[in-house]
């Protein structure tokens, strides 16, 4: 079967970024909607009637990756809306009840760069935000999308989207 919309693709993955710096990798193979909200534009873009078996390395600038950084997504909350035991690196879904920074996206992913006695720094930005990367992709198999994958243009039961576009909804696992 050749890759085209919809579908669902099993991949493996090394990540790394532009020196080469090993970022992520993905060596059991795991499953995508192709044609919907799992994978990069550019990464479906190369994929597109292919096989299984296929390989390619991709070179993806910000802008096709994960977007240029934006030190708009910044921002400092009042410690005391934190649960006990925070720590650098905790991600939360949007930001926490009672915080005063207006005009912050309430659909992204915070993660707490900085911890001070009165105030916390979150930011909205994707990890990988403002990097190229280098991606190395194996397609594994090819399948046909059920009804339920093509109704939620996903597949539900992937543990994650590593490159998803969604903001926010990408994490590295």
């Amino acid at each position: 079967m050749l890759i085209s919309e919809p579908c669902v693709v099993s991949l493996t993955w090394t990540l790394a970024d532009a020196q080469g710096q090993r970022i992520d990798e993905l060596s059991e193979p795991l499953e995508f909607f192709y044609g919907g909200d799992d994978l990069l534009p550019k990464l479906e873009e190369a994929l597109l009637g292919k096989a299984t078996g296929f390989e390619v390395e991709l070179h993806l600038e910000p802008e096709h990756a994960f977007g240029d950084y934006d030190s708009g997504l910044v921002c400092f909350e009042e410690r005391s809306l934190f649960p006990e035991g925070l720590e650098e690196g905790m991600q939360f879904d949007g930001l926490p009840e009672g915080s005063q920074t207006v005009g912050m996206p309430t659909n992204t992913i915070y993660t707490i760069t900085e911890i001070y006695p009165s105030h916390v720094v979150l930011d909205g930005n994707h990890p990988l935000a403002g990097l190229a990367l280098r991606l190395d992709v194996k397609v594994e198999s090819v399948r046909a999308a059920t009804e339920d994958e093509i109704e939620a243009r996903t597949v539900a039961e992937s543990p994650v989207s590593l490159l998803a576009t969604a903001p926010g909804s990408a994490h590295l696992h």
